[in-house]
C-alpha cells in the first residue's frame, strides 16, 4: 500500500505544477514536498517526475500514480458523502422472516424499492434457527422471530402475534368432529407443516392424532404461496399462521375452521444491539410493523 501522506502530497504537487504552490496549499516546507516526493519514488521503485528548471514533467510512473491519487481522493469523497447523509432510499438492507410474513412484507416493500433505485433490498424466507444465527453473525439487517431470542447482542420488539390456522376448502364443515375425519382429506405438507401439525392438532385431538409422522398426506410443495392453492381446488387441508391465509390471493375459496385449542406464534422484530441504525434499518423496520398489523 502507498503511503497515503506521501501520495497526497504528489497528487497536490501534480495539480499545482509548482513546488511552491503545493507547499503553500499543504501548509509545508518546500523542502517537505520533495522530501515526500522522494519517498514515494522509493516506495513505488521508479522516478515519477523529471526536472525542467524550476518546473517539471510528469513520467509515465508519474502519470500513473497522479491518476490513483485522484481517484483515492474521489473515493475518500464519496466514502465521507455516504457516512454523513444517512439516506434511507441508498445502501444495502437484507431481511429475515418466514415464508408467510414474506408473503405480506413484500408488496408492502416493492413501491418504496421501485421509488428508490440506489436502494438494495434482500428478503429471504427462512427457518427461525437460520434466522437467529443470520442476525447474529451479521448476514441479516432485520429478522421477524416467533419469539423473544433474549440474547445479550440482539435487540427485540414484540409486534404482536399471529393465529395458526386449520385450512379448509370454501363451503367445509363450520367445525371437525374428529381427526379421522381431518385426516381423510389428507396433508397439503410443507416444510414447516408437520411442526405445525404438531403443534396444533396433538393439542386438539389428544388420543387420536398419531403423530406428524404417521398423518395421511395427500401432497408436499415448498413454495409458501402456493401451499394453499390445493386446498382452494378442494384437495386436502393444510395448517399455516394467518399471514400465510391473509397473502393468498384467493382466500375467498378458503375456509379457516376454528377448533377449541387455538395456537398462536408470536411476532418479534429484531435486530442487533449496539450498532447504528441507518435510516433506510428503520424505514424497513416500520414495513414490517405495518406487514404485522394485517395479521391476527
Amino acid at each position: 500500500m502507498l503511503n497515503a501522506t506521501w501520495l497526497n502530497t504528489f497528487t497536490t504537487l501534480c495539480e499545482t505544477g509548482h513546488f511552491t504552490r503545493a507547499a503553500r496549499r499543504l501548509n509545508m516546507t518546500q523542502p517537505g514536498v520533495s522530501q515526500h516526493l522522494r519517498k514515494l519514488e522509493d516506495q513505488v521503485g521508479h522516478e515519477l517526475v523529471t526536472q525542467q528548471g524550476k518546473s517539471f514533467a510528469l513520467t509515465a510512473a508519474g502519470e500513473a500514480v497522479f491518476q490513483l491519487g485522484l481517484s483515492r481522493r474521489t473515493e475518500e469523497k464519496r466514502l465521507r458523502e455516504t457516512i454523513e447523509t444517512d439516506d434511507p432510499d441508498i445502501g444495502e438492507l437484507r431481511i429475515a422472516c418466514s415464508g408467510s410474513f414474506a408473503m405480506l412484507l413484500y408488496p408492502i416493500l416493492m413501491p418504496w424499492m421501485n421509488a428508490a433505485p440506489a436502494l438494495s433490498i434482500h428478503l429471504e424466507a427462512a427457518p427461525q434457527p437460520d434466522i437467529l444465527s443470520g442476525l447474529l453473525d451479521g448476514r441479516f439487517d432485520l429478522g421477524v422471530l416467533g419469539a423473544d431470542p433474549d440474547h445479550p447482542r440482539l435487540e427485540a420488539r414484540q409486534l404482536g402475534r399471529e393465529e395458526l390456522c386449520l385450512i379448509l376448502p370454501a363451503g367445509a364443515p363450520e367445525t371437525i368432529a374428529s381427526f379421522d375425519e381431518l385426516d381423510a382429506r389428507g396433508f397439503i405438507a410443507h416444510p414447516d407443516g408437520y411442526a405445525l401439525a404438531d403443534d396444533l392438532l396433538y393439542r386438539n385431538f389428544p388420543g387420536a392424532y398419531p403423530g406428524a409422522d404417521r398423518i395421511h398426506v395427500r401432497g408436499y410443495v415448498n413454495q409458501i404461496g402456493q401451499i394453499p392453492a390445493p386446498v382452494a381446488r378442494g384437495i386436502g387441508y393444510t395448517l399455516l399462521p394467518r399471514s400465510g391465509v391473509e397473502a393468498f390471493d384467493r382466500k375467498d375459496r378458503l375456509s379457516i375452521v376454528q377448533l377449541p385449542e387455538r395456537r398462536w406464534h408470536e411476532l418479534w422484530l429484531v435486530t442487533r444491539r449496539g450498532r447504528a441504525r441507518p435510516a433506510r434499518l428503520t424505514r424497513a423496520s416500520e414495513m414490517v410493523v405495518t406487514a404485522a398489523r394485517q395479521v391476527k
